[in-house]
């Protein structure tokens, strides 16, 4: 690990200007737009760098965060790997109609795992010899409300206590992080939704039978059609909230996705699976994303279900907003840009949170609908969304990340 230029260690205890908990895509984003603008920051990570490398995520990008990644030289591999969609296909009825978001919006989707956006961030950041913290979690963070320097305390696994004293703390640690905790329930409101069902995703060593993704509406559940890369594909079922992995072997899995996805003159390739897992869905906002000099971004301030593709964007555009705000702060003493953080992203958020509930309302089987009333509503939306320019431009728009910019 190598030292940056600006920290220092007095007393056992190591100041920086900004430190950052979490590895994840938002804390690495991060930590690169203070690297390049020369402020000094440390990053702290609970797991291990073989976790973060390896732990499946989101794999869309909105074309603001493809061209952030660009701009922070985290390009590379993106634009050699990444696959770029111009459209996404809704499937009901048996028949499959495509948005073209290119055309309604002229941006487009890229297709890049959330694992390889990890791993190059991470290898800038071991390139830049900046200081980055595995297997040390945060244990605690003091004194970040009196207008003081705030504390960080870490108790790496191999080593000494870690005490860092910073200007500002930024808790991109997650929903279960000790960021949102240590502030306390009668600081935050939040707000919630859990939904009544769950999504159960392989990752299945086969090449993709769609260009683009397919979101499917199906009397028996809700399918997605995903994809990694040009010989890996990555799909989607809805399931009971209460569901048992071990009762979905391989290929009941494959039956039930041809089953959903099934149209004429198409069919779905199977392979072997390399990973499954069931992941619940919900919706989740804490605000406000600052306290003191404490700041809250991604998934430690919000939670989207995954069917709008928007977790790790807002991640990105939460890092965007503070990245911008703490140089201006540090280069020119500023804090209008700090100050005007989380209103900003919580704008977006709730634009984020109301696309991601309609597309999930929309395309899944409602529980308890015994009369098909809820479906016919769902396929009445649908047909309108497929038909009606202005209703496929609405969708496009939210789905790229321009809605509302």
């Amino acid at each position: 690990m190598g030292t940056s230029i600006h920290s220092t260690v007095v007393n056992d205890v190591q100041r920086t200007q900004v430190v950052v908990i979490g590895a994840g895509p938002a804390g690495l984003l991060l930590g690169r737009i203070l690297d390049l603008a020369g402020i000094d920051n440390v990053l702290v990570e609970a797991r291990s760098r073989r976790h973060c490398e390896q732990r499946l995520r989101a794999g869309i990008l909105e074309h603001a965060t493809s061209t952030l990644l660009r701009d922070l030289g985290a390009g590379q591999r993106l634009d050699a790997e990444g696959l770029v969609h111009g459209g996404i296909e809704l499937r009901f009825g048996g028949a499959g109609h495509r948005i073209a978001m290119d055309e309604l919006t002229g941006c487009s989707v890229t297709v890049y795992g959330q694992t390889e956006v990890v791993k190059d961030l991470i290898a800038l950041r071991r390139e830049a010899g900046s200081p980055l913290y595995f297997d040390t979690p945060a244990v605690a963070v003091e004194d970040f409300t009196g207008g003081g320097r705030p504390v960080v305390r870490a108790e790496p696994a191999d080593g000494p206590p870690l005490v860092l004293r910073a200007d500002v703390v930024v808790a991109a640690d997650g929903f279960h992080g000790i960021g949102r905790q240590v502030v306390g329930d009668r600081a935050i409101t939040v707000r919630q939704q859990s939904y009544p069902y769950a999504w159960l995703g392989i990752l299945a060593d086969v090449a993709p039978s769609c260009d683009e993704l397919i979101y499917c509406h199906h009397d028996r559940g809700f399918a997605l059609h995903s994809m990694r890369s040009t010989t890996v594909s990555r799909l989607y079922l809805q399931v009971d909230v209460d569901e048992q992995l071990d009762q979905w072997s391989d290929d009941r899995v494959w039956d039930e996705l041809a089953t959903r996805l099934a149209m004429d003159g198409w069919s779905l390739r199977t392979g072997p699976v390399l990973d499954k897992a069931i992941t619940p869905m919900r919706s989740f906002v804490a605000s406000p994303m600052r306290h003191g000099s404490l700041f809250l971004a991604g998934d430690a301030a919000h939670i989207v279900p995954p069917t709008g593709a928007k977790g790790l964007n807002l991640a990105a555009g939460d890092v965007a907003v503070l990245g911008a705000a703490l140089v201006e702060h540090f280069t020119t003493g500023q804090s209008a840009g700090l100050d005007a953080y989380a209103g900003t992203c919580l704008r977006r958020v709730w634009r984020a949170q109301d696309f991601s509930y309609t597309m999930t309302t929309m395309l899944h089987r409602a529980p308890g609908d015994t009369d098909g009333y809820l479906a016919e509503l769902q396929r009445a939306r649908l047909a309108y969304v497929c038909s009606s320019e202005a209703a496929a431009r609405s969708l496009a728009e939210n789905y790229v990340g321009i809605a509302g910019h």
